[in-house]
């Protein structure tokens, strides 16, 4: 499916199109790798919570300044709503959204944290609907196909929840030593009563983690939710980051002083210390970057195709470097969710396609005007 741009240079911008398409690629394999390196920094026994705030520093310190310079003529002046609309982009979209996640991958493994991921446009969609930005028509087949996509994408959630199955790949008595450890050393405080709660409903640590997951998932669906109409007022993208990333920043600041009582939590070893590099650097702000520029360039619909090859990423490097396994759970529900998202995705391509009527082209659609990956100034022209 290839994307459709106008020109701004003929050879040019089509370049650029192939180089979004290579980044996006480049997006997900990242993703895939970061979830196998911070399960190896949880076995060894890495604070949740510090963990969280170390690499959100090295992020506001890298998107802040990119920000301020990059961004100087083009930003408005901010506003209350704006304000409040971004405090709250914070703690859904970098403390709720990295809280759970680094929850529910200390529960279950890499494999079946990236399982559920592509779940999050679809979960997005929902939202949408809900509070009217997107619109649904049921006697159009897109409309359909969107509704169903939905219906089976939280079935294969579902799935993941109630059924684990037996390992299809691998030793399962392979992650129950590390996973021990990591209950022992991880911020109990925080959330050991949560974990007591479920355990008296008579859940194991798998489904507790499983859970966790999808709740990730569903901070981050309010987050690009909330965030689409933000940039539409404030159409600073970076500076968007930037301000997100400060005020999730600050409250898992608040949050790691309040809960993380022993000073030796605080120092990292070497390989803790390069597994928050590699999230602070690439996981947050490279991929915040390379995912925002290719949404300009190639378009939503197709950016969003790109999260199935996140959970074979991080199957294939789990596999090999932690010996996790395989559940048959995690492939039913997985095959469940990617096929929901490939119908939600080919549905709302479908009707951003149907708005180009002769030369008028819609906002919403695919098209996408040529734009460079980095500014000379910040006073170049940019597109909201």
């Amino acid at each position: 499916m290839a994307a459709t741009v106008i020109l701004n240079g003929g050879e040019a911008t089509e370049r650029q199109a192939r180089m979004a398409h290579a980044a996006m690629t480049f997006v997900q394999l990242l993703n895939g790798a970061y979830h196998v390196i911070t399960k190896v920094a949880l076995n060894v026994g890495v604070n949740q919570l510090v963990f969280c705030v170390f690499r959100d520093l090295l992020a506001i310190s890298i998107l802040a300044p990119l920000a301020y310079f990059q961004e100087r003529g083009i930003r408005p002046p901010m506003t209350r709503s704006i304000l409040f609309s971004l405090l709250f982009i914070g703690l859904a979209g970098i403390f709720g959204n990295q809280l759970l996640f680094l929850m529910g991958l200390s529960y279950t493994n890499p494999t079946y944290a990236a399982a559920i991921q592509p779940s999050i446009p679809v979960f997005t969609f929902l939202l949408a609907v809900i509070i009217g930005i997107e619109k649904v028509n049921l006697f159009k087949i897109e409309g359909l196909m969107k509704v169903g996509g939905t219906i089976v994408c939280v079935s294969g959630a579902l799935v993941m929840v109630l059924f684990r199955g037996p390992a299809l790949y691998g030793d399962k008595d392979a992650e129950s030593t590390p996973k021990t450890v990591v209950i022992d050393t991880s911020e109990r405080e925080l959330h050991g009563w949560l974990v007591s709660s479920f355990l008296g409903l008579g859940l194991d640590l798998w489904h507790i983690g499983v859970i966790c997951l999808i709740g990730n998932c569903m901070c981050m669906a309010a987050f690009i939710t909330v965030q689409a109409p933000v940039l539409k007022k404030y159409p600073a993208h970076l500076s968007v980051a930037a301000y997100s990333y400060f005020f999730g920043t600050l409250l898992m600041i608040t949050t790691a002083f309040v809960f993380v009582r022993e000073p030796k939590d605080w120092r990292l070893t070497q390989s803790e210390i390069l597994a928050v590099i590699f999230a602070g650097v690439f996981a947050s702000a490279l991929n915040y970057g390379l995912l925002t520029w290719s949404n300009k360039i190639i378009g939503a619909a197709l950016v969003s195709l790109y999260n199935p090859l996140q959970p074979a990423a991080s199957a294939f490097l789990s596999t090999i470097f932690l010996g996790s396994p395989i559940y048959l759970g995690s492939v039913v529900g997985g095959v469940l969710i990617i096929s929901g998202l490939y119908m939600v995705t080919w549905a709302s391509y479908r009707e951003q396609h149907t708005t180009v009527l002769g030369n008028v082209i819609a906002p919403s659609s695919d098209v996408r005007i040529s734009e460079p990956l980095i500014y000379r100034n910040g006073t170049s022209d940019k597109i909201p």
